[in-house]
This record gives C-alpha cells, sequence and structure tokens, in this order.
C-alpha cells in the first residue's frame, strides 16, 4: 500500500492541524541532536494520524499530513548531507547494498572531475545510509561517491545513518536527487516519477512540494512521451537532452515520426558536436520538393528563340536575345487573342 493510501486511512476522521514546533531556544545545535529531533517529528506526524480516527472527517487533512511527512524525510536527509565530519562515522564499503533507480546518472565530465576531487582530498560530504540489522546497510545517497571508492580500492567510507522508515528513506533519496545541483532534466522525470509512484501524491502535489514551475515540471514530464528506445539511450547520457528539445521530439513522435525522434537521440547521444537544435531538425519531415517540370526548347536554327514550361497549372515562356521583352510583348497579346477566341467562345 502507497504511503498516500496508508496515510488517508488513518486520518480519515481528523481535522488539520499545525505541528507544533519547539521554541528557538530549544532547537537542538549538534548534529546528532538536530538528526534526533527531525526523526521525533517525522513520529510525531504518524502518531497524530494514528490516535485521530474518532475525530471529523477531513481527507484535506490526511494530504497534509502525507505532505508533512515527506518533508521532514527530506529535511532529515538535508539535515545529515551538511553535518559535520565529527557526527559521521567509517563503515564497510562491502555492507553496502543499493536499491535499482536510486543512483543519479553524472556525465563522463562531471564523473571524472568527482573521482579526481576524492582521489586527492578527504570525503566533506558523507554518504546517507539505512542499517537494515542484518549487518548490511541500505544506501540511500552518494551513490556515485561509494562507487569511485571501490574504484580507488577503499573499504570504508564516511557516513552518517538515517533512522526513517523504508518508505521515507524512498522519498528522502528521491528529493535528495531533486535538490542536487545542475541535475538533467531526465533525472528530474524520473525522480518524479519515483515520487509519484512510491507517495500516490498527484502531480500537482508534487510540484508543490518541489517548488518548481507548473511550465518546467510539464516539459519535464513530456520525456514520457518519448519512444521507450529513446528514453533507453537518454537513461545512459541524461545531460544531452533538455526538456524544451524533449517536448519537440516527443510532439513528432506523438505526430507519427518515432523513427526520426529515435534516429535523431541516437545521433544525438553519439555524437557530442550534436545539438539539440539540430537533433530536433533532424527529426522533423522534411517537406518534399515536386521535380522540376520539363522545359521545352524552341530554335531557329542554331539561335535559341525561346523556352516553355508547364508546372501546376502555369504556362511560363522565356523569350531570348536582345529583343526578348519586345517578343514577349507581342506573344502575350497573340496568346490573349486566342483564349478569348477559343477559351471564351470568340467574346
Amino acid at each position: 500500500m502507497s504511503m498516500a493510501k496508508r496515510m488517508a486511512e488513518r486520518t480519515s476522521n481528523i481535522q488539520a492541524e499545525s505541528p507544533k514546533r519547539p521554541p528557538a531556544a530549544e532547537v537542538p545545535r549538534t548534529s546528532s541532536g538536530r538528526l534526533l529531533d527531525v526523526q521525533l517529528r517525522v513520529n510525531e506526524a504518524i502518531d497524530r494520524a494514528e490516535s485521530a480516527e474518532a475525530k471529523a472527517a477531513n481527507a484535506e487533512a490526511a494530504r497534509q499530513i502525507v505532505e508533512q511527512s515527506l518533508a521532514d524525510a527530506r529535511k532529515q536527509l538535508e539535515a545529515l548531507a551538511t553535518s559535520s565530519s565529527s557526527a559521521a562515522n567509517d563503515i564497510d564499503i562491502s555492507t553496502l547494498v543499493e536499491v535499482d533507480g536510486r543512483r543519479r546518472t553524472l556525465s563522463a565530465d562531471e564523473y571524472a572531475e568527482l573521482r579526481a576531487n576524492l582521489s586527492a582530498s578527504e570525503l566533506m560530504h558523507p554518504i546517507v545510509y539505512r542499517p537494515l540489522g542484518d549487518g548490511r546497510n541500505e544506501l540511500i545517497s552518494g551513490h556515485n561517491r561509494v562507487s569511485i571508492y571501490r574504484e580507488l580500492g577503499r573499504d570504508r567510507i564516511k557516513a552518517v545513518p538515517f533512522a526513517g522508515s523504508q518508505a521515507e528513506a524512498e522519498m528522502g533519496a528521491a528529493f535528495s536527487n531533486l535538490l542536487a545541483p545542475s541535475l538533467p532534466d531526465f533525472e528530474k522525470y524520473r525522480q518524479f516519477v519515483r515520487i509519484r509512484d512510491l507517495s500516490g501524491l498527484a502531480q500537482t502535489d508534487i510540484i508543490r512540494l518541489s517548488g518548481l514551475t507548473q511550465g518546467h515540471v510539464a516539459r519535464i514530464f513530456s520525456f514520457a512521451n518519448l519512444p521507450a528506445e529513446a528514453k533507453e539511450m537518454i537513461a545512459k547520457t541524461p545531460h544531452r537532452l533538455g526538456g524544451n528539445a524533449a517536448q519537440k521530439l516527443a510532439m513528432l513522435s506523438e505526430q507519427g515520426h518515432t523513427a526520426l525522434v529515435v534516429d535523431a537521440v541516437r545521433k544525438l547521444v553519439e555524437d557530442s558536436t550534436l545539438t539539440q537544435e539540430k537533433a530536433v531538425a533532424l527529426a522533423s519531415p522534411k517537406t518534399q520538393k515536386s521535380a522540376a517540370p520539363p522545359i521545352h526548347t524552341f530554335s531557329r536554327g542554331k539561335r535559341k528563340v525561346c523556352d516553355m514550361s508547364v508546372r501546376s497549372g502555369v504556362i511560363a515562356l522565356r523569350f531570348n536575345g536582345k529583343e526578348g521583352e519586345t517578343v514577349a510583348s507581342e506573344w502575350s497579346e497573340k496568346i490573349a487573342e486566342y483564349i478569348r477566341a477559343h477559351l471564351l467562345g470568340g467574346g
């Protein structure tokens, strides 16, 4: 059952209440204290839902509590990501378990830059993990950092634990990716889909939680209308195609030009010099030009007198030589007389 449905059932008879926040003086100062405080707020939100079955019905309150739980999970991850090194501990990399769909895809340059940084410098931002209780640790954020540590032959990495539930870990990881700087539009699309599937929230609610505009999200969701083959290629190099170009390519695909769109995306992915605008142009069907009409040339001996062509109901005569203009005028009168005599009944 999704988090939204679970919370809606628990809060089917409640009135919305504003969560009580401790006075500013009571906010914990240490990283571990802040982490505990955030976790308590998440638990309080769930407790309020479970104890409210006898109160008046209010579906809007259920939605608000779901949103508050998601927001708390996101804040908890933010606090963990910015916590000091002293709040982290070193864990064995071999215990980390990855969940499909969480890892953010970096471009080759971004990955190389991160690898060079981690090779020469100490890890400044600890990864976040969730203890599973069986000696394994579920990796929530920091997938690329862990991958690079493995490449460098390192056995341990600085990390901080996430004490929330599985659902909160999923939502927190998705929102953590959305907040990453320079996140490609395709990666935003992928995280939006994860959030929608995990929470059961409507797209409008997700937009409000993300802080992005309706138009921006509409462009991001246009990736959904691309051919499956095109999406598979973009997933490997998401930085190559932005939302604006994806929206245009999706429209072309919906108009029946799927093969052209797939071919254009393939060329965009394989050729780093190809721009998104040119890729859209490649996917756009070319207007077929009609064949040039045959030209009949009339000559007197070796001297060409005129050329005649017929196209789309138009007869064209081109007279040559210095007297061409005068001859053309004379023939225009003769043609007019012929039309009056033979096509207009002699009128």
